[in-house]
Order: C-alpha cells, then sequence, then structure tokens
C-alpha cells in the first residue's frame, strides 16, 4: 500500500506541474499526461514498471470520453453529414494504403509491415480530436460533425482489421469473428437512424428517483456506460464505439441530465491513467540509438497525413481554410493504432525492431501533434486575417 501510495502521489505531483507550466503556455493537458508518463516510466525514474496494466485502467477512461461525446452530439439529420464521412474515410483509406505501398517499396519492406503502416495512418486519436474540437468550439458545427463521424466510422474499421490481424496466420479462422460484428454494425447504423428523430426518450418513472441519490446516479452511470463498451467488446468491436452509441441514446433521456456531473471525475482520472500508460511503453534508449528514423517517420505521418486529409476536404467541396484545420486535426496516429501494433507484433506479423519504431513514432505523433495543431492553426488563421485586409 506505501508502494502504491507513493506512485500515485508522484503522479499527481508530477502532472499538475506540468498542467500549471502547459496553462501558462496555453498549450492542452494531454501533453502533460504523456511527458509525465514518460518521466515516470520503467526507462526513466522507474516509478512505474508495468505499462500494460495501466493501459488497461487507462481504457476505461476512453469508454467515458467516448460515452460523454455521444451525450453532447447530436445525431444529423442531414444525409450528407452521414455520407460525406463514410466517404472521406474511404479516399483515406486508400490513400494510406498507397501511401505505405510506396514507403514499403523504397524501404524494402514486407508486405506485412506495408499493411500495418497504411493501419497506422488510417487510425487517428478520437481523444486527441475531440478535445480540440471542444477547445475550439468547434464540436458542433458542421464540420465538427463531420470529422467527429469519421473518427466514428475509423472506430467501426477497428473490429474487421483486429480480427483480421489476429487471425493472419491462424488456420483455424471462424467466419462469425467478422459477419458478427458486421451485423451489429448494421444495428447500430439503425438505431442512429432511429434516434436522430428522436428530440426525447421517456423512462419509467423509478429512473426519476435517481435524480435525488447521488450514489445510484454513479454506479447507474457506470453500468451504462461500461455495459455497452463490454457488450461491444464481446461481439468483436472496440468497447469506445459501445460507450459512445450508449452517451448518444442517453443523450436523449431528459432524466439523466445528472449523469455528466456523476462521471465527470472518473473520465478526468481514467483518460489521465490512459494517455500516462502511452508516456511509459516510450523506450527511450531505443529511441535514441533510432531518434533519425523516428522522428523522420513522425514528421512524415503528421505532414502527410495532413495533406491528405486536407485534399479530401477540399474535394469534398470544403474551403481551404476548414481543410487545412481539419488536415491538422487528423495528423496523428491514434491509440487504435497502439493496439494494432501489439496485435501484430504478438501475433508474429511483424518483427520487434519495427514493433518499437512504430511504438515510438505513434507516441511521438500524439505528442507533437497537440503543436502541430496549434502551429498550422496559427498560420491558417493569420493568412484568413491577411486576405481578409487584402
Amino acid at each position: 500500500m506505501h508502494g502504491l501510495l507513493s506512485a500515485i502521489c508522484i503522479l499527481c505531483l508530477t502532472t499538475l506541474g506540468i498542467m500549471l507550466l502547459l496553462k501558462k503556455l496555453n498549450q492542452p493537458y494531454l501533453i502533460a499526461y504523456i511527458i509525465a508518463g514518460i518521466i515516470l516510466g520503467p526507462y526513466v525514474s522507474g516509478v512505474f514498471t508495468k505499462p500494460d496494466e495501466i493501459e488497461i485502467i487507462g481504457e476505461i477512461g476512453i469508454l467515458l470520453l467516448m460515452f460523454f461525446l455521444g451525450m453532447e452530439i447530436n445525431v444529423p439529420n442531414n444525409r450528407s453529414l452521414l455520407i460525406k464521412p463514410v466517404i472521406a474515410q474511404s479516399i483515406k483509406i486508400l490513400l494510406s494504403i498507397i501511401c505505405a505501398l510506396a514507403i514499403g517499396y523504397m524501404t524494402e519492406l514486407s508486405l506485412n509491415s506495408m499493411i500495418l503502416i497504411a493501419v497506422l495512418f488510417i487510425f487517428n486519436s478520437t481523444a486527441v480530436v475531440s478535445e480540440f474540437l471542444k477547445k475550439h468550439n468547434t464540436l458542433k458545427t458542421t464540420f465538427g460533425i463531420m470529422i467527429l463521424n469519421m473518427l466514428i466510422f475509423q472506430d467501426l474499421l477497428l473490429a474487421p482489421v483486429l480480427t483480421i490481424l489476429k487471425v493472419w496466420d491462424n488456420k483455424n479462422f471462424d467466419f462469425l469473428q467478422i459477419t458478427l460484428p458486421i451485423l451489429v454494425c448494421i444495428a447500430i447504423f439503425l438505431l442512429l437512424r432511429r434516434v436522430r428523430n428522436i428530440q426525447e426518450i421517456r423512462l419509467p418513472g423509478f429512473f426519476h428517483t435517481l435524480e435525488s441519490d447521488h450514489d445510484l446516479q454513479v454506479f447507474s452511470g457506470l453500468i451504462i456506460c461500461l455495459g455497452f463498451g463490454l457488450f461491444a467488446e464481446t461481439v468483436g468491436l472496440s468497447g469506445a464505439l459501445g460507450s459512445f452509441i450508449a452517451g448518444v441514446v442517453v443523450g436523449r433521456v431528459k432524466s439523466f441530465n445528472w449523469l455528466e456531473h456523476s462521471l465527470m471525475p472518473f473520465k478526468v482520472f481514467f483518460t489521465t491513467l490512459f494517455f500516462v500508460s502511452i508516456g511509459l511503453r516510450l523506450d527511450l534508449s531505443y529511441l535514441y540509438f533510432n531518434i533519425k528514423t523516428v522522428l523522420l517517420g513522425t514528421f512524415f505521418v503528421l505532414a502527410s497525413n495532413s495533406v491528405m486529409s486536407a485534399i479530401i476536404f477540399r474535394l469534398l467541396k470544403y474551403n481551404w481554410k476548414d481543410s487545412w484545420y481539419g488536415g491538422a486535426l487528423l495528423s496523428q496516429t491514434g491509440e487504435f493504432g497502439i493496439l494494432a501494433l501489439s496485435v501484430a507484433y504478438k501475433t508474429g506479423i511483424i518483427e520487434y525492431s519495427l514493433y518499437k519504431t512504430g511504438l515510438g513514432i505513434t507516441c511521438l505523433s500524439l505528442l507533437f501533434s497537440t503543436i502541430w495543431i496549434a502551429i498550422l492553426k496559427g498560420i491558417i488563421e493569420k493568412r484568413s486575417l491577411i486576405s481578409q485586409k487584402n
């Protein structure tokens, strides 16, 4: 108990100090969590030595984060806001595959490695992007909903991607492993179509008694959020997607208005742990000896993702200002990329060196993307002001 309390106190103190510094620099707190993980990880101070265990606990934070996003977002009635994200993400998948094949051809990588690189390009960080959409007050705008729907579509793709990685060399392939998630995805789509036309869902009188009982509120909220996540994981989808759908439905229930206040502390704490676990995974000694490769790969991911996404948004008739802003938001490779890397390494699809390099690029892209977004947004706004004056 003494060691656990010491580690938690050091984590809180380190995170708080970095957050106060970032507050003065007007930077998001997600950076603080990752840096704290690097400092306290097994490769620096050694306060925490088992990043996998902390990541498992921290994944609850991602479920809560997606749950809150579902509560806040309005399912659009405009069909284009549902079709455009699918078109945009489909184009991005195609461009990501082309880009990965080009990289693999120039560096003489195996086909397995090329496919994994394409996966890293495809998935962005829902946590990072949603935080910036909130910070810039664009979450509920038409363009913000468009980007968020792209991220949701990515979450839908996670299940078949992970399933394919797990059975890559497995002769005992179960067709149900892919068909069941597809059927559930269709059910989710039909549910969203149904919910978007409902302004309020009424529940039996029992649920109204929760409004005056804080303890019942907390556990009712957790079972709704985590229960939907568990169901999604059981059928082969991501738990984050299940929690998001739960949030969409709960957001239509007025008798659950108390839920946000009851679960917010849990969301902050567990989300922090998840991003701390990302910092814990960063092997600084490996990074030091391969700094050129990792930094070049990180910059290439940020730049190429930004350009690809900006071009896609422009093709969908958005102006260049919004297109470059959307490109900046979708520049990083996300937390699901780390999951894909782990699965690919454990199943023997990729070798250890590529796993470590991919992990370093993913961690640094998450860390640097916050700065990258701030820089590109500043350039966009500056050019917009200049054009307005002219």
